[in-house]
């Protein structure tokens, strides 16, 4: 018998009795027999990869069928054995759930683009893979679980594919796998997903990040043990039974946390935990009691609190979480648990799933996953793959947010959502109609994005007026989530074809002149390949096509029509376009002692209280410099390619109206390099805008913002007058 076989066998052993032990022997007699000859791109026996899967499953404690179905779970599409089979040796739910795992086929949703017929049949068969896992998920959980430890053994061997595979597989893995682990509760799961993923994708700041951490280790693992000593002393003088331990530190976090510092202009060294320590207690007032020792020995950071016990998340997470000043200058973050806790907080939904026979199931988990009942429902209304694909990647993937009805009523919404948003998840009548909101009894503008915590009043019209189109623009921000895109399509869908046809061609008119004013609606036509013009305006008013997809189509006419870029534009700005830890732009700044220009060999120097002063690696300051841990390697970032193009607003003359203009146009990150003002004798004023842009998508989005803005009438590319030949 082989050492790994052993191993699996002693670890379903824990907890499994010995006939089910027998099923999972004979599933690995089985496996081996038919995969014999076979091996992985490693040279490994390929029934190592079977094998693995199942003994990570017996470390999640899961049943003897879905151990059997891990190691079997190949052996019908790579060996040709048939279902019935399966059924006859090993039962019908072993071969259940073998052919559930089957039918989900790779998923690749990064691999094409949306451009030509042939990617556009690829996504969608991406997507309709994606469907099927997911709805797989919601009829039974193991099929999913045997795909994620299918999933991390494969990240384990990435390194024997080619680096383009590589990318490939660990860029879905980021994009689907981990999201999933995460939503099932899986954090075990979910961080080694993300850390062998981000080494692939990222390997320079895989690198730098790890050497960040190796930097005085030893000196960071003293101190941790230090504060876990005193903490435990002090727990067990208040009579409180508790194990407190250092929290691992995971890379993909880290990372992700050094890159959101660094949009708020903060630095690295302000992360709360890289410092951090878990405190696991015997009962859930035991908790509350820890929580009040720890805010008694170090003093607590505003705002850096949150009581999950009392609002779990969805994935059934439980915990306090706290950051304290430890020792007077070094912040901590603290997590304390129950041990129940504990495993659901590691594990998730496997930890609580279970199909003991016999046993009776738990309603109140039951409850809690309802979520994944959704996925049934929400696949029935999607008008396609695609659609159902954003809904999952928008509304299950990503962050959440807990906000609260006026009632009290908690609600869950993806992170970002807005007022509408909200309102389409209570009721779709309830969006139709909303026309304002309050949020903790503020009026408050609709595309405002909620944040935890927050009460959400929704104002109503009394006529059934309708959404607006513009809540479908995605450069405006109004809506966040899928589920709400797709109802206000839906409400579109059903107006008169009259009407969404004068809506369609309003909206084409002014798409063309901002983006492409030579271009006809033919053109269009033949671009998006519809049958004729009116059922391209139709789709367009209707909000079947969005305009995001027609200004991005409209962009690919367009690109090359644009001047020559200017690469030799740098925007002067605190961020630099030098790159920090390989975590991007950081806040930033050039020394005026040697003041480097690029191409110029450069070191940083991290400075107390104005981010990272950066010289050139031969200036004095440096070579002199007696806190050589202060210096730190940077690099220029690569330089952007700019290109200028002229737009012309019409609007009503006003004060104000020059400041609004400017302060938009800069807060979306675009240069003016030159404007012109011309008032007439109408009141009206039309403003002609040179602007430095990276492109037509950022153009695309400027000219939506800029139709916002207060009296505007119009915003309409123009041409760039030729300069004038000298003399």
């Amino acid at each position: 018998m082989a050492v790994a076989l052993k191993e699996l066998v002693q670890k379903a052993g824990e907890y499994l009795p010995e006939d089910k032990i027998r099923l999972v022997e004979e599933a690995y007699s089985f496996a081996e027999l038919h995969h014999e000859g076979q091996t992985r791109l490693s040279g490994d026996p390929y029934i190592q990869h079977p094998l693995q899967i199942a003994i990570y499953l017996a470390e999640l404690r899961q049943d003897a069928t879905t151990l059997a179905a891990a190691l079997l779970h190949d052996v019908v599409e790579d060996c040709g054995v048939q279902r019935e089979t399966l059924s006859r040796e090993f039962g019908a739910d072993v071969a259940r759930l073998v052919d559930g795992v089957t039918k989900l086929t790779r998923i690749d949703l990064l691999a094409a683009g949306e451009d030509g017929e042939g990617a556009s049949v690829d996504r969608r068969i991406d997507a309709e893979s994606v469907r099927k896992m997911l709805v797989a998920m919601a009829e039974d959980i193991r099929v999913v679980l045997i795909k994620l430890g299918d999933r991390l053994h494969n990240m384990r061997t990435l390194r024997h594919l080619s680096p383009d595979r590589q990318r490939r597989i660990s860029q879905e893995t980021l994009e689907i796998y981990a999201p999933l682990a995460h939503r099932l509760g899986m954090w075990e799961m979910k961080w080694q997903l993300e850390d062998l993923a981000f080494r692939y994708i990222n390997p320079e700041a895989y690198r730098e990040i790890s050497r960040m951490l190796s930097t005085r280790r030893e000196e960071r693992e003293q101190y941790i043990d230090r504060v876990c000593r005193i903490l435990s002393d002090e727990l067990t003088r208040q009579d409180i039974n508790a194990e407190v331990l250092g929290r691992p530190k995971h890379i993909y976090s880290i990372y992700q946390k050094i890159q959101k510092y660094a949009e708020m202009g903060k630095e690295a060294v302000e992360i709360y935990d890289l410092s951090a320590m878990r405190v696991l207690v015997e009962t859930k007032s035991d908790c509350y009691n820890a929580l009040g020792v720890v805010h008694t020995l170090w003093r607590p950071l505003r705002g850096q609190f949150d009581d999950y016990i009392a609002n779990p998340k969805e994935n059934m997470y439980r915990a306090l979480h706290t950051a304290v000043m430890c020792e007077g200058t070094t912040p901590l973050e603290v997590q304390i648990r129950t041990i129940e806790m504990h495993q659901t907080a590691e594990y998730g939904v496997a930890a609580h799933w279970s199909y003991k026979e016999g046993g009776v199931k738990d309603e109140r988990f039951e409850e809690k996953m309802t979520w994944l009942r959704q996925l049934l429902e929400w696949q029935r209304e999607a008008g396609g793959t695609e659609e159902f694909l954003e809904s999952v990647k928008t509304d299950i993937f990503r962050d959440q947010v807990y906000v609260y009805t006026p009632k009290g009523e908690i609600k869950e919404l993806s992170a970002g959502s807005t007022p509408i948003d909200f309102a389409y998840r209570i009721h779709t009548e309830l969006g139709n109609r909303c026309i304002g909101a309050k949020v903790n009894g503020r009026l408050m503008a609709l595309d405002t994005q909620l944040q935890n915590g927050d009460v959400v009043e929704i104002a109503t019209s009394k006529l059934a007026r309708g959404p607006s189109l513009d809540w479908l623009n995605p450069a405006l921000g109004y809506v966040q989530t899928a589920s709400a895109r797709q109802k206000i399509r839906i409400w579109f869908r059903r107006q008169e074809r009259s009407a969404n046809l004068e809506r369609g061609r309003e909206l084409l008119s002014k798409s063309l002149r901002r983006i492409s004013p030579d271009t006809t609606e033919e053109d269009v036509v033949g671009l998006l390949k519809y049958e004729s013009v009116d059922d391209f305006l139709v789709a367009l008013g209707s909000g079947n096509l969005t305009i995001s997809r027609l200004e991005s189509r409209l962009s690919s006419l367009r690109e090359p029509q644009l001047p020559a870029p200017t690469t030799h534009f740098r925007p002067e700005s605190p961020t630099t376009g030098i790159q920090v830890l390989g975590a991007g732009d950081l806040l930033t700044r050039t020394a005026p002692c040697c003041n480097p220009l690029p191409g110029d060999d450069i070191i940083g120097y991290v400075t107390r209280s104005r981010g990272v002063t950066v010289h050139r690696t031969d200036c004095l300051n440096v070579r002199n410099e007696d806190e050589k841990e202060r210096l730190i390697r940077v690099s220029w970032g690569p330089t952007k390619q700019l290109y200028p193009v002229r737009v012309e607003i019409t609007a009503m003359d006003r004060v104000g109206l020059l400041r609004d203009v400017s302060a938009l146009v800069s807060g979306e990150g675009v240069n003016i390099a030159a404007m012109v003002t011309e008032e007439h004798a109408d009141g009206m004023a039309v403003m002609k805008l040179t602007l430095y842009t990276t492109g037509v998508a950022q153009l695309s989005r400027l000219c939506s913002r800029l139709e916002g803005v207060r009296g505007c009438f119009s915003v309409v590319r123009t041409s760039i007058p030729a300069p004038t030949p000298s003399a």
